[in-house]
């Protein structure tokens, strides 16, 4: 009978982790999110010992991750040169620990609903909300990109920031289990779930209404981004004449989206494909064969790589040249990639830098978020806000950027590394949540795509196509976007930053708090 339990309970969070992936990008079943965590409480709420429980919790968490990250084994093997088994091996590994989310959501349940009766539908949200908090993440997703593509659930993120739509989910789910269960609280919850997820699509719908009336009214920049789809090489090395190939494509393709109306045009993260000095100033004359704005005249965003030869450090930078040439902006990306653009504690030990391979773990962090200023042919100021690779997601990143009150945000990415399947949409999903916490539109020039347009309301207006150009390469290509401007960051995530998963957690340590005294009174351990 102990066994049978034990099979059913391994059942009932396997499905929970099958549901919560299938409602993730690029399966798109979003619906299933509103249920997706009802089994697994079922099972970790009648599990008969802590240990069991948490294994339960874990092993859910291990299949929600293993079902979104597993194009993990085919970038280990691609780009370290890993076996199959090896790379089997590491995407394990990150399972399991991404996997913590999970253990730490099913201890602090299992340890409350122990000793002190409280609904599901309000551990639930706030334990989640809490624990996709503090679990640090190589590359932050939380429930929250079940529910991208509605943008009419997730207009609270200007609120709450993206962990505000876990806890709705979660709320939502937890009503369901307590009615499920027939707890002495499940019409109660069912109600409260209800008022708040009303509460929520109202707001949600209202707030796109008055942005839209904004939008209307705004100025308009015509940006053209391009995508390259080129196939970098693993150590950065390129020869001269693929690096002048690479060039030539980037600057046709930059004349083709000027004839098209492009009144500035962005090139990709790293796109440009020579390292620049630190004192890199002004464009190279017309005879040097580096020179970057050939045979376009609008201003150009550029990625690419800078180097400071005094302290032997590189940084991955986006430049903006104006229609003289003149490099007018710069920002040089803060939030490093670990082990692909900085290995941890190579400072404390700087040893560490001559066991790494060419490339890896050179570059240096900028200084902090920053805007470049633009003229408009009409000369209306622009604040273009640079984001490059996945500072597009990160909360934390996002709020500093807010402040300074882009008018736009210009994200610089090359996702072509992790083929053309799964990654490049999930980064898009996450990257969504970006205009909605600062009310500003986003541009994204990605390497091999997808290149986008998102708006102040997170709604994707226009996007290209994901491509693998180590396995099936495409031309250059690209597109013209026609963007509003509106000064961001005028938001309550912005002004009060990550506030709603900290009240989350302290409201769950006061719950865990009262629980341990009712059971010290009681005699329980």
């Amino acid at each position: 009978m102990q066994a049978s339990h034990r099979a059913i309970g391994f059942g009932l969070v396997t499905l929970s982790g099958c549901l919560w992936f299938l409602a993730c990008t690029p399966f798109d079943f979003s619906a299933l999110a509103w249920v997706a965590a009802v089994p697994m409480l079922l099972a970790i709420d009648r599990a008969p010992t802590l240990k069991g429980a948490l294994f339960l919790g874990w092993w859910a968490g291990v299949v929600e991750t293993g079902g979104g990250f597993y194009w993990l084994i085919d970038l280990t093997q691609r780009f370290a040169g890993f076996p199959w088994i090896a790379a089997f091996l590491v995407f394990l590994a990150f399972c399991a620990t991404r996997a913590v989310i999970f253990l730490i959501f099913t201890g602090i349940v299992y340890f409350i609903r122990r000793r002190r009766a409280v609904p599901m539908a309000l551990l639930g949200p706030l334990v989640m909300a809490s624990s996709e908090l503090i679990v640090p993440q190589v590359f932050p997703c939380g429930q929250w990109i079940s529910q991208a593509w509605h943008p009419q659930v997730i207009q609270i993120t200007e609120l709450t920031g993206p962990l505000g739509v876990t806890a709705l989910l979660m709320l939502v789910n937890g009503a369901l289990y307590d009615l499920l269960t027939r707890g002495r609280w499940a019409y109660r919850s069912a109600i409260a779930a209800g008022i708040v997820l009303a509460a929520a699509l109202i707001f949600g719908a209202v707030r796109m209404r008055q942005i839209d009336r904004r939008v209307a009214a705004a100025p308009r920049l015509n940006i053209g981004l391009v995508q390259p789809n080129f196939a970098y090489t693993v150590d950065g090395e390129f020869s001269r004449d693929e690096a002048l190939r690479e060039l030539a494509a980037l600057q046709e393709q930059s004349r083709r989206l000027e004839r098209a109306g492009a009144q500035v045009v962005v090139w990709s993260e790293g796109a440009y494909p020579i390292t620049l000095p630190r004192d890199f100033s002004m464009d190279f004359p017309p005879e040097s064969l580096a020179m970057i704005r050939r045979g376009f005249t609008v201003p150009v965003v550029i990625g690419a790589n800078t180097y400071d030869s005094q302290a032997d450090f590189a940084y991955n930078s986006a430049l903006l040249l104006d229609r003289d040439g003149n490099e007018v902006g710069r920002y040089d990306k803060v939030r490093l990639l670990a082990f692909g653009e900085y290995m941890p504690g190579i400072e404390t030990f700087p040893w560490l830098r001559n066991l790494l391979p060419p490339g890896t773990g050179q570059f240096k962090a900028g200084a902090g978020p920053g805007v470049m200023s633009l003229s408009s042919p009409t000369g209306e100021p622009w604040r273009l806000g640079p984001v490059i690779c996945y500072e597009d997601l990160l909360p934390g990143f996002l709020h500093g950027v807010g402040r300074l009150h882009p008018d736009i945000l210009v994200n610089l990415t090359s996702d072509s590394w992790f083929g053309a399947s799964t990654e490049p949409w999930e980064h898009l999903a996450l990257a969504v949540f970006a205009t909605i916490e600062l009310r500003v539109s986003m541009v994204r020039a990605v390497n091999s795509g997808i290149s986008a347009l998102i708006d102040p309301n997170g709604r994707l207006l226009e996007k290209t196509y994901a491509d693998d150009p180590y396995r099936h390469p495409r031309p250059a290509d690209g597109i013209v976007v026609s963007v509003p401007k509106m000064a961001g960051g005028h938001t309550l995530f912005v002004a009060w930053g990550n506030w709603f998963p900290y009240l989350c957690l302290a409201l769950t340590l006061l719950l865990a708090a009262a629980a341990r005294r009712r059971a010290a009174r009681s005699g329980l351990t």
